[in-house]
């Protein structure tokens, strides 16, 4: 894995702690699920739970900016590749 990435000129990888919910989106997005679909949500299979996870999820990446809401408090950014010619 470190031989690939070393070749790979666009990615860089940012080392975290073992346990940095600052540092992570993924934990952004799911407070966000948290508090919509799934909050007061009682249901009576797991599967109730998924989907409104689900449309959660389906419901942030409908949004252009909402995602990348998620990423500013982080630190971190994402550099979209140059198009070559």
């Amino acid at each position: 894995m470190r031989a690939w990435v070393a070749e790979q000129d666009w990615l860089t990888l940012e080392r975290l702690p073992a346990y940095a919910p600052k540092r992570n989106p993924v934990e952004l997005l799911w407070s966000a699920v948290k508090a919509r679909e799934l909050a007061n949500l009682v249901g009576d299979h797991l599967a109730d739970a998924a989907d409104a996870a689900d449309r959660g999820i389906h419901r942030v990446c409908s949004s252009e900016q909402l995602p990348w809401s998620f990423l500013t408090p982080t630190g971190l950014t994402i550099h979209p590749q140059t198009p070559q010619n």
